[in-house]
């Protein structure tokens, strides 16, 4: 395994006219490693993911995926596999045929489809209209499709809104074993208590960042918690109005 960091993230600030949504975040994700992506909304998750992606300008500082700026790394579709806002599936397709579509633009043949679709355990409804989906349902699909190109890189945002409790534990399960086979995960959360439970690494941010680091170290046995160590970082919300 390479020891060059899968994301590399130096002073990276991102301003939206008179407001800062991230302020000079520093952090590396190493490889086969599973990072957690934590904060409140509006913390500067998703901003971060999208300069990192290259769907945002940052305002100064850099984000690069296995040493380069993503729009510069060779293959960059076949190694960084995503699933965030933004990459909605074609509208009234089914399961399968949007899935087909994605192979097609990849250059990957259609046996792929079926693999993936087992993966994630869609078989079943694989010839449905997506627009009948349950919201789990979607999630899996968009885990599907980040997965076609067999990517060494996975960057997940909010992958377990919208499941419920066995599909949190069977995300939970399946994360770790791509992970075991080398692959690096980045996802964004707010559920502490399952983060805690999937993650190697935590990236904290409050608009700044507040820890990185293994989450052996932040939470480093019993008597204390994710959720705990979370909140003496970033503060309660009480507190934050009192700041402002």
């Amino acid at each position: 395994m390479s020891d060059t960091a899968a994301v590399s993230v130096r002073g990276l600030t991102k301003r939206f006219g008179e407001v800062t949504a991230v302020e000079d975040v520093t952090f590396e994700v190493r490889p086969g490693r599973i990072v957690g992506l934590l904060g409140r909304n509006g913390a500067g998750k998703t901003t971060s993911l999208r300069m990192l992606l290259g769907l945002s300008r940052p305002s100064s500082g850099t984000a690069t995926v296995f040493g380069r700026p993503y729009a510069d790394l060779p293959d960059a579709a076949r190694r960084v596999g995503v699933s965030m806002d933004g990459i909605a599936p074609m509208p009234g397709t089914s399961g399968r045929r949007d899935l087909r579509i994605w192979a097609r633009m990849l250059g990957l043949p259609a046996t792929r489809v079926d693999e993936v679709l087992d993966k994630v355990g869609l078989t079943g409804s694989a010839d449905r209209k997506i627009k009948g989906y349950s919201t789990g349902m979607r999630q899996r699909h968009a885990l599907a499709v980040a997965l076609l190109a067999d990517p060494e890189l996975l960057v997940l945002d909010e992958p377990a809104n919208g499941l419920d409790p066995d599909g949190i534990r069977w995300l939970r399960t399946f994360l770790r074993s791509l992970a075991d086979e080398g692959r690096t995960i980045l996802l964004s959360s707010h559920l502490l208590s399952e983060v805690e439970q999937t993650v190697d690494d935590v990236v904290i941010l409050q608009r700044t960042l507040r820890y990185s680091g293994p989450i052996s170290e932040l939470v480093p046995g019993s008597g204390t918690s994710l959720e705990e160590r979370f909140f003496e970082l970033v503060g309660t919300e009480a507190e934050r109005h009192v700041d402002a």
